[in-house]
């Protein structure tokens, strides 16, 4: 008798934090229809996506080397049709905006009720998108706030270059991490500086840690 048993979704995680990712095992250590793969940076992340090419990608905003915004560029620059959730601490609209805006088909924040990030990734893996609720009304109920939003006036590099400004990267530190010339980087800082305001390098700092990127 031919076996016709549907194969195992794939899903990989991108967190470092050890509590997270042993309590992803433990939502879905019942259910043998779903096999888990693990990774705590971007680098090691992308490098599991290449080689196991899951159904679905569930990565943290805030990882140690570049950001999960980072990652998924890169992972949809390898692969257009990556099915990407975003799960994070940060559970500003224009976070989860921006997220949906660069590709991610769904955004769970870690303070949701876990039960929240497995009904996401079925959704997701089903091929639908998925905001949990609570955010998906905030986004709503945020549209002016969000068009004010600093984050909303940046592309995704420059985003992701403040980031890594606001956590004390140098310039050259930031054009090796993101894998560009110092040149790029340094361009890039002076439009930030005139976008948001600053006056020198330490105000781009306060900016990133005032929203949260630092």
């Amino acid at each position: 008798m031919q076996n016709t048993a549907k194969p195992a979704t794939k899903v990989l995680i991108v967190d470092d934090h050890p509590v997270v990712l042993s309590g992803c095992r433990s939502l879905f250590a019942s259910d043998n229809t779903v096999k888990i793969d693990e990774a705590t940076d971007a680098k090691s992340g992308h490098r599991a996506y290449v080689a196991k090419r899951p159904d679905v990608t569930v990565i943290d905003i805030k990882l140690p080397d570049v950001s999960g915004f980072e990652l998924m560029r890169r992972i949809r620059k390898d692969d257009p049709n990556a099915r990407i959730i975003m799960f994070s601490m940060n559970d500003d609209p224009a976070f989860v905006v921006r997220a949906i805006e660069m590709g991610a088909q769904g955004y769970v924040s870690k303070g949701d009720d876990p039960r929240m990030l497995v009904k996401a990734v079925r959704k997701v893996a089903a091929g639908d998108n998925f905001i949990s609720p609570q955010l998906a009304e905030a986004v709503t109920f945020s549209g002016a706030s969000i068009k004010a939003n600093p984050a909303s006036q940046m592309t995704a590099r420059e985003l992701e270059i403040l980031r890594l400004l606001g956590r004390g990267d140098k310039i050259v530190e930031v054009a090796d991490a993101l894998e560009i010339s110092y040149k790029t980087v340094a361009n890039t800082t002076s439009l930030l500086k005139q976008k948001l305001g600053a006056k020198n390098h330490s105000d781009l700092i306060r900016i990133a840690v005032e929203m949260g990127l630092g």
